[in-house]
């Protein structure tokens, strides 16, 4: 994934309901504590950060930062 990508989130993503497409704008790296996963007690030192999208969608006046885990590139072909 890279700025200039087209995006929506998967299945199993935070935004699964949307099914709206974004832009990256650019990548970074943050921690991302998982609460399913890891319990409600937060220990940012347990976890390492992981890559996130910064997304740009028609609907929000910034950006969202989105994990790259929770995002598929949309094959712009296939838009119609």
């Amino acid at each position: 994934m890279k700025a200039g990508d087209l995006v929506r989130s998967v299945p199993h993503g935070i935004l699964t309901q949307s099914g709206r497409v974004g832009i990256v704008v650019n990548v970074i790296q943050k921690k991302c504590w998982r609460t399913e996963e890891l319990g409600p007690m937060i220990d940012w030192r347990k976890i390492d950060a992981e890559p996130h999208a910064v997304v740009l969608f028609s609907h929000n006046e910034g950006t969202v930062n989105i994990p790259i885990i929770d995002l598929e590139v949309v094959d712009e072909s296939r838009l119609t």
